[in-house]
């Protein structure tokens, strides 16, 4: 203990904290997978991972580009001329063919309604970068952001853990607008932060939504755009999945809307990336698109602790530069979304669970309210510890992602092949089906018993400290928003 404490004297309050928000859920899952991973021969009785936002289902498409287009990749006899140029420093801004490559495929994926500057283009890795850059730009330590919740549960990390900045979530519930957020919702926030005297300094959103799978439509846009624009503050939108939508309606871009209306383009950023649309979240390929010259001067500045190998960059641009691959990546990418995500819903609705009605994302908002003995955190925890544990599935419990309502989950279905979904739904209706046949005796399931115990919990002060969530083997859970739901 006193070496600990010693410790503590001598590294920063970054190092010692833990509001880098990995004590969650969200993470515990994954590192049950690292623990026990799948493997259809070597480990068929392993985790499967349903906890990873990502989209492997069209990687065949980019691997035939890459072999058609040797010269793209300065790591080929093709290319190799290339290598020096590449090698050497380059500036800030980025290499000139990528930002202009990067501004074409933005508006190649918004339908083309709307067109982008190279030059308002900032680099960083990745949108976890992206984020934390925009921040840094936009606020001071101990100002605040609104967040319509539930909301991704990295944003802790993201956002608040190295920039100081306070997150408050704004309660959306499915009982009203399908957790959709509402201009009412905002401003009772808005008031209670003023009367906190906590400096609001902006509105953040993930559109398409993560974890919801949803789209804002015009209405939803326009409200937010004027809220924030009567209120003088910023709005990031995070629009990382922007062509992960693969059924009606379409998305919408904040960029559609401030063209649409009168309002002070200072106030909006949009926040992108490669690792979803195009599957590539190892490049790291972050990208802030702000239409206020001020934070585009200090991103670049900025940019510099965390730019886009150039060697990244070059490859990119050559296949982004080719309109025709582009098109039919997109094309194809949306149908293969559009198809697992029908055989994933369609195959958890043949046990009777459902899922919020969702068109883009790669993932699905599974309601397993019914399952829950009672409607409170607790149980859910208890729940998810089960999945974990005994279905042998990385499912993300709606708490990690700041949801009021206990019993809803994040799964995700676009990062596995057709036989590992398979395996999960064959899990999943085994797990459910034995639920049922024993609902006459339901006592004698000892997670139903579980569901009794009695739990402590314990309050937490979101600006100051993230939540010590438990890990899936953890006698007692503690939710976020356990106390705040009951209040």
């Amino acid at each position: 203990m006193e070496f600990t404490n010693m410790n503590r004297q001598l590294l920063s309050k970054i190092a010692t904290n833990d509001q880098h928000g990995e004590n969650s859920p969200y993470f515990d899952g994954w590192k049950a997978y690292d623990k026990d991973p799948f493997h259809p021969t070597q480990n068929p009785n392993g985790v499967i991972q349903m906890g990873l936002a990502e989209n492997q289902l069209s990687f065949d498409l980019i691997e035939g580009w890459i072999k058609k287009n040797p010269i793209a990749s300065i790591c080929t006899s093709e290319g190799v001329n290339k290598f020096m140029d590449i090698a050497i420093f380059q500036d800030y801004h980025g290499l000139p063919e990528f930002r202009n490559a990067i501004a074409k495929f933005m508006g190649r994926v918004r339908g083309g309604r709307v067109t982008y500057d190279p030059d308002r283009i900032v680099m960083s890795g990745g949108a976890t970068g992206a984020n934390e850059l925009v921040m840094f730009c936009l606020a001071d330590p101990g100002d605040a952001f609104l967040v319509p919740s539930p909301y991704y549960p990295a944003f802790a990390r993201d956002l608040r853990w190295r920039t100081g900045v306070q997150l408050l979530p704004v309660i959306c519930e499915s009982s009203k607008y399908n957790f959709q957020i509402t201009k009412a919702a905002l401003e009772e926030e808005y008031e209670k932060a003023r009367e906190a005297n906590i400096n609001v300094k902006g509105l953040i959103i993930t559109n398409p939504s993560n974890p919801l799978g949803t789209t804002l439509d015009r209405d939803a846009l326009k409200s937010l755009v004027s809220f924030v624009n009567e209120k003088k503050i910023h709005l990031v939108c995070d629009e990382i999945y922007a062509a992960t939508v693969f059924s009606q309606p379409n998305f919408i871009s904040i960029s559609e809307i401030i063209e649409e209306m009168e309002c002070d383009r200072n106030l909006f950023h949009i926040v992108y990336s490669l690792s979803k649309d195009m599957g590539l979240p190892g490049f790291r390929v972050g990208i802030v698109y702000s239409y206020n010259d001020d934070v585009v001067n200090c991103g670049r500045k900025m940019s510099s602790f965390g730019l886009v190998s150039t060697q990244t960059q070059h490859l990119l641009a050559a296949m982004l530069s080719d309109e025709e691959f582009v098109g039919r990546f997109l094309a194809e990418s949306s149908k293969r979304l559009a198809n697992r995500h029908q055989i994933f819903t369609k195959g958890l609705e043949q046990v009777g669970i459902s899922c919020l009605k969702s068109n883009a994302g790669l993932f699905v908002w599974m309601d397993l309210r019914p399952l829950l003995k009672e409607a409170t955190f607790e149980a859910e925890m208890v729940l998810w510890r089960v999945i974990i544990n005994n279905v042998k599935l990385n499912v993300s419990p709606g708490s990690s992602f700041h949801c009021v309502e206990p019993g809803w989950f994040r799964v995700c279905f676009a990062n596995m092949d057709d036989m590992t979904v398979d395996v999960a739904l064959q899990r999943i209706r085994k797990f459910v089906r034995q639920g049922k046949e024993g609902e006459a005796p339901v006592k004698n399931k000892p997670w139903r018993k579980n569901l009794r115990l009695s739990f402590s919990s314990r309050i937490y002060d979101e600006a100051i400290m993230s939540p010590h969530m438990m890990s899936p083997h953890s006698p007692i859970p503690h939710s976020p928003v356990l106390v705040r739901a009951r209040t």
